[in-house]
């Protein structure tokens, strides 16, 4: 398999080198080169087949010869190590809880499968490799996590100063070792920008060997389509509909994963954009121009994002045609007040918890389904609640008990360097403390 620059198309690599580089010239994504289908005896027979081996089918094309059967068929199963169950919220929509990993948080899926094929690619390589990451929330978590004491890898984090949740920051802040957080004055727009900026400065490429852990890095975005086929394997059990699938969407990697696997014959019967009060993507479906905008601060914090870099994959994916996107995906903008009454009404209805994130991406889909009453549906639970404990509690009117596995890291010191919004700063730290 190989993967081309949507900036430049002429430039091609094969995985191992899109998951080391990251990105391409001029900040290019690489995308696939082949759209793989799934066997449809798959797709018919999901409920036969163990959640490692749909992990290992849904990958094994994209990773080509890259890693040998024996030792993707590794990666997937630690992958997926995890219960990844689907929820009946209410008669009409579901929901697939994707927060019982490590972080507690959907990209542990991602960055698992990243650092553990990165880690392959540089086993018999002389080389230390830097990832630079920028997180609105649970990307640095995951991402510290699945890198922790990785040899040959460093791990700088860019975050937002005041913008994370207090169990977001201590999970990318309180490791050590070979994790290092930036604490940013801006927003994630802001740290989004200095990553970029640092993958094409030539001083810090030509003494660093960086890579990305964003969703740009098609290691981390690739693996996000399994768990959307382990959610159909639960939904076929129960229905005999297709399900409308609504996926709280920031930077949009989870959604185009989504739809990556619906191109490659994952049935759905529709997919809904889920966004906050960053509202790009829904405008941009009724004035068809896409218009970037400054982030605004949410209570669904890691949605916080107003120049959403996986929007262009979607495009590429459906063949930059408006209608056939318009098609596929319908988008809501939810706001804070929004948000607030969907947590509460669904915990005094259902008795179901839920947080900013799913909340909105819950409210997003009654505004579907109203229009719709004839469908049904799941959402992605993206996080824990215990990771948003202001508005959760404050919607729910009690506390949220702290899972074992935090209590610990909670009492951890925190590790952080904070930096201004300015590239000479990031290039200063880059240079001389890594």
């Amino acid at each position: 398999m190989k993967y081309y620059n949507l900036k430049d198309h002429l430039e091609k690599i094969d995985f191992r080198e899109a998951t080391i580089k990251g990105q391409g010239k001029e900040k290019g994504l690489f995308f696939p080169e082949n759209i793989p289908h799934f066997d449809e005896e798959l797709i018919q027979n999901l409920h036969q087949y163990s959640n490692e081996e749909i992990a290992y089918r849904c990958m094994k094309d994209f990773a080509g010869d890259e890693i040998p059967s024996e030792i993707l068929k590794e990666i997937v199963a630690e992958t997926v190590s995890f219960e990844i169950p689907l929820v009946k919220i209410n008669k009409h929509i579901s929901i697939l809880e994707l927060f019982h990993g490590p972080t507690l948080a959907f990209k542990d899926i991602g960055a698992r499968f990243m650092s553990r094929c990165l880690s392959y690619f540089l086993k018999d390589r002389n080389k230390k490799v830097t990832v630079l990451v920028a997180t609105s929330g649970d990307t640095g978590g995951a991402v510290a996590h699945g890198f922790y004491k990785i040899p040959q890898i460093n791990v700088v984090i860019l975050y937002p100063k005041n913008r994370v949740s207090p169990v977001q920051e201590k999970q990318l802040t309180a490791l050590g070792e070979n994790i290092s957080a930036l604490e940013v004055n801006g927003s994630f727009d802001d740290c989004q920008n200095l990553v970029k900026q640092a993958f094409s400065d030539e001083e810090v490429n030509s003494q660093l060997f960086l890579t990305s852990a964003n969703s740009i890095n098609v290691a981390r975005w690739l693996p996000q389509q399994i768990y959307y086929l382990i959610a159909l394997k639960q939904w076929m059990q129960e229905h005999k509909e297709q399900p409308v699938i609504c996926v709280p969407s920031g930077n949009f990697g989870n959604i185009c994963a989504g739809l990556l696997a619906h191109v490659r014959g994952l049935p759905a019967n529709h997919f809904i954009a889920a966004c906050n009060a960053n509202h790009v993507i829904p405008d941009y479906f009724i004035t068809q121009k896409y218009q970037p905008q400054k982030a605004i601060a949410t209570l669904s914090n890691a949605m916080d994002v107003g120049d959403p870099s996986n929007f262009v994959r979607i495009l590429e994916l459906f063949g930059h045609q408006f209608e056939i996107v318009k098609n596929k995906i319908s988008a809501y903008s939810v706001d804070d007040e929004q948000t607030i009454n969907t947590i509460m009404e669904v915990y005094e209805k259902h008795g179901y918890i839920l947080e900013p994130h799913s909340a909105v991406a819950f409210a997003a889909m009654e505004k579907y389904l109203k229009e719709n009453p004839e469908q049904k549906g799941f959402i992605l639970g993206t996080a824990h609640p215990v990771k948003f404990p202001d508005a959760v509690e404050k919607a729910i009117h009690g506390q949220i008990e702290i899972p074992e596995s935090l209590k610990g890291l909670m009492k951890k010191e925190k590790k952080t360097v904070e930096i201004n919004s300015d590239f000479e700063e990031l290039r200063r730290f880059l240079l001389h403390k890594i």
